[in-house]
């Protein structure tokens, strides 16, 4: 559909810019378009918008489209991004792209506002602004297109590129844009998206197959460690959880991710979200930050500390840099705050995210209550004081949730309940059926169909099965027939149940 709709005198539909569209007839396209009717419904649907974008800053700050018929004189701005986030939510379809080439748009398409967020996990969604929110969207000086939109266009062609996805659009548009004064942002949440495909012709039959490469000479299971960033691509079955936390990285500044023991906490910080972050395909602007894990131990100062001293050092200046480093952070937030920005002027990096995996070590390994203080003041204060440029995640055990209300803390357990509190809760079957097949699939190898099955059954038995059944595997893939593993290696081995008598031995020791 394109609004304003003319007919050219060959018959054909174009958009025809001097015509005008009102509130009410583009309220009434998307709705058709996202709310279609019937039991056909599409797989996905595109709206694209050019024009101009409005914001209403009056006591709340609300994002529109402008439609021709608006007033904002007459506080009639035009469509309303908070009713498209509404539609969007309500909408059967999966699959939803929003392009949005317009004035300003990384102020107006606040995506606090209008990403529907993570409520309908099931669906996939892209969605692309032409510039930051203090730029304005500009026209191409070699093109009758805008500079997004010519792109777009370009980004989109499938000469280009066989098979084109969301995450291969939003790579290609930090390519041609990212150092320019106009710069897109984009969030992805979901499975990719394919937007365009090209018809590839058939490989001729006289050509051998190339043979598929093995690499079952590494083990794609990770026995009871955690799987790190190196690892991503085996590790599978959290993609919801890691879609959802990437959305809430792009709304929020402070996460706190509870599981119990043995969840895999560290692997979806590590192996999840960093990974995801660091491919900048997800979230816009992300490759470009400070992305920081570190675990407290029993001196959450030193570790902090760390990041700000460079590795390649000689001993004696390391530790040199180290002192310096304490002592400013001992200082607290202003100190840390003053680290960050330094940093980040350093190294051209625009955001500055910092994990702490396995937090409970704050509480469990320090023992010297000032340095705690200190550590979590460093955190909390420079959290408080900063609006976009620093961003906190905290992994941590949920039985040790209680030890962050012990004390005030600088306000810790006031902001736990506050903010968002993201489980990691036991992969159901699918999921778990995901994690055990997809990463064997990847290194070439053949898990017999019994195999799989009998693990399911045993691992449904077995609260906080997760590490026991990576176990399995592990063990599994060091006694595997040729590239298969097999049942019968299984039930030499004993199953899961062996594993589960042997955790419950260790944990009443």
């Amino acid at each position: 559909t394109r609004l304003p709709e003319a007919i050219s005198p060959a018959g054909q539909p174009y958009v025809a810019q001097g015509f005008e569209l009102g509130l009410g007839n583009l309220e009434k396209a998307l709705e058709k378009l996202f709310m279609p009717e019937g039991r056909s419904i599409p797989d996905t649907a595109l709206f694209y918008f050019s024009g101009h974008g409005l914001r209403k800053k009056r006591g709340v700050s609300e994002g529109f489209l402008a439609s021709s018929d608006c007033d904002p004189q007459k506080s009639f701005w035009g469509l309303s991004l908070r009713w498209l986030r509404e539609l969007l939510e309500a909408s059967p379809i999966k699959q939803q792209i929003v392009l949005l080439d317009c004035c300003h748009s990384g102020e107006l398409f606040n995506f606090n506002e209008a990403n529907p967020g993570d409520r309908g996990l099931a669906r996939d969604r892209c969605f692309i602004a032409a510039s930051r929110e203090f730029e304005a969207a500009q026209v191409s000086l070699d093109s009758e297109y805008s500079v997004l939109t010519q792109a777009l266009l370009q980004g989109l062609d499938p000469q280009r590129q066989a098979s084109i996805t969301n995450f291969g659009l939003v790579d290609y548009l930090d390519q041609q844009l990212g150092n320019s004064t106009q710069r897109p942002i984009y969030s992805n949440f979901g499975e990719p998206i394919i937007l365009t495909r090209a018809i590839i012709p058939p490989t001729p039959s006289h050509l051998p197959t190339p043979p598929n490469p093995s690499h079952s000479d590494q083990c794609p299971y990770k026995g009871l460690r955690y799987f790190d960033i190196a690892d991503a691509d085996y590790f599978f079955g959290r993609e919801d959880l890691i879609n959802q936390l990437v959305d809430r990285v792009r709304q929020d500044n402070f996460l706190a991710i509870l599981g119990a023991s043995g969840s895999g906490k560290s692997s979806v910080l590590r192996a999840g979200l960093i990974y995801e972050l660091m491919q900048g395909q997800r979230l816009s602007g992300s490759r470009h930050w400070s992305l920081k894990i570190i675990v407290p131990t029993a001196h959450p100062l030193q570790s902090l500390a760390k990041l700000f001293v460079d590795a390649n050092l000689s001993v004696v200046n390391e530790a040199s840099e180290m002192e310096k480093a304490i002592a400013l952070l001992q200082k607290g937030g202003d100190s840390f705050k003053r680290l960050i920005v330094g940093y980040l002027d350093k190294n051209s990096q625009s955001k500055f995210l910092l994990i702490i995996d396995q937090f409970e070590e704050t509480f469990t390994l320090c023992e010297d209550l000032q340095e705690r203080n200190q550590f979590l003041a460093c955190l909390l204060e420079v959290l408080a004081n900063t609006e976009d440029e620093f961003k906190l995640i905290l992994g941590m055990r949920i039985d040790f949730l209680g030890k962050c209300f012990e004390q005030d803390y600088h306000g810790l357990g006031k902001l736990l309940i506050q903010s968002n509190l993201i489980g990691v809760l036991p992969l159901n079957l699918e999921q778990l059926q995901r994690a055990i097949t997809e990463p064997a699939k990847k290194a070439n190898l053949e898990l017999e169909a019994s195999l799989v099955e009998q693990m399911l059954k045993e691992a449904s038995y077995i609260p906080g099965s997760l590490p026991l059944v990576q176990d399995t595997l592990t063990k599994l893939w060091q006694q595997r027939e040729g590239n298969c593993l097999k049942l019968s290696v299984y039930f030499k081995l004993g199953g899961i149940g062996i594993y589960r008598t042997l955790n419950e031995h260790i944990t009443a020791f």
